[in-house]
């Protein structure tokens, strides 16, 4: 099961109702978040989350409202005498960009991993999350996000036990590791079905519209998408700064069909996102104006036969 958080759902500056955009998502013990704004940690204690098991933060870009919450929460993290590694992701630049946020939290009892983007798509793996970075068009370079949690398929015991495969091998070929008893080998395809789906979320957020957005998001369980502005008028402006409409965000989920759209990343000027929605509904009927703190538990889909 993936327990996901939109923290915040503002794009630009905090208001006193609207955190900036952050993601939080937690999965068999391990955490990780999207951009980290100011103010993300208030909403963390808002949600009634911890900071501390955070194993991954991916940044979609540098501007101060997806990161300047960044040296704030790595002093809180460091407070709580963590010792465990932290994974940082992000575009070029990523270790200078930190580095220069660090000047106010220089000494912390864990270490920093960064992993750079340097290609227009590109797959990194932390703690049982599979992580895809591709590009997208804002005025600066920005990097969307789809999360999946990959699903082995179903194990097999009677093909094990015909096979006399010993029982103590069981668990490591269900890990997908291969195991040797003397001169026998026994490989994880001998006794493990069709990998499965599993559960995959699409995380994108100050850009236009492009094509891979539906193409990284078709079929997500879970599609959450900026929409700076919901008046049909400001488009115009949306062109002009490198964001979208509700309605761009819309035609973008009518193609790529996940089972869900929220919304996220508004203006500070659009003080009523709902106001919009049901315009944008007619385009995409699973559009949800999301709101700071807007949860959701998603879990790997029943097979035939399973309760």
């Amino acid at each position: 099961m993936l327990d996901l958080c939109l923290l915040g759902t503002g794009g630009m500056m905090p208001l006193p109702y609207r955190w900036l955009t952050s993601l939080m998502t937690r999965f068999n013990g391990s955490t990780l978040m999207i951009d980290c704004g100011e103010g993300t940690q208030i909403a963390v204690r808002e949600k009634g989350w911890s900071c501390n098991p955070i194993d991954v933060i991916c940044f979609t870009h540098y501007h101060g409202d997806h990161i300047s919450g960044l040296p704030g929460l790595l002093l809180t993290m460091g407070n709580a005498d963590r010792t465990e590694p932290l994974t940082l992701i992000g575009p070029k630049g990523l270790e200078r960009v930190v580095n220069a946020l660090r000047v106010i939290a220089p000494e912390l009892p864990f270490p920093i991993i960064f992993k750079e983007i340097t290609q227009n798509e590109q797959d990194f793996e932390v703690k049982g999350y599979h992580i895809h970075a591709f590009r997208v068009q804002h005025n600066v370079t920005c990097y969307g996000y789809t999360i999946q949690i990959p699903r082995a398929g179903r194990f097999h015991a009677e093909k094990a036990k015909e096979l006399g495969i010993p029982l103590t091998f069981w668990s490591h070929l269900q890990k997908g590791e291969t195991m040797t008893d003397g001169d026998k080998v026994y490989t994880p395809d001998m006794v493990m079905g069709e990998k499965r789906k599993g559960i995959k979320v699409t995380y994108v957020t100050d850009t236009r519209p492009l094509p891979i957005i539906a193409e990284q998001a078709k079929d997500a369980d879970l599609f959450i998408c900026e929409g700076m502005y919901g008046e049909p008028d400001k488009l115009a402006k949306a062109k002009e700064y490198k964001h979208m409409t509700f309605s761009e965000a819309a035609s973008l989920a009518k193609e790529a069909q996940p089972k869900e759209m929220w919304l996220t990343h508004y203006s500070p000027s659009l003080a009523h996102p709902e106001e919009y929605i049901e315009e944008t509904r007619k385009i995409f009927s699973r559009t949800i104006a999301a709101k700071d703190g807007r949860s959701i538990s998603l879990d790997f889909e029943q097979e035939e036969g399973t309760k």
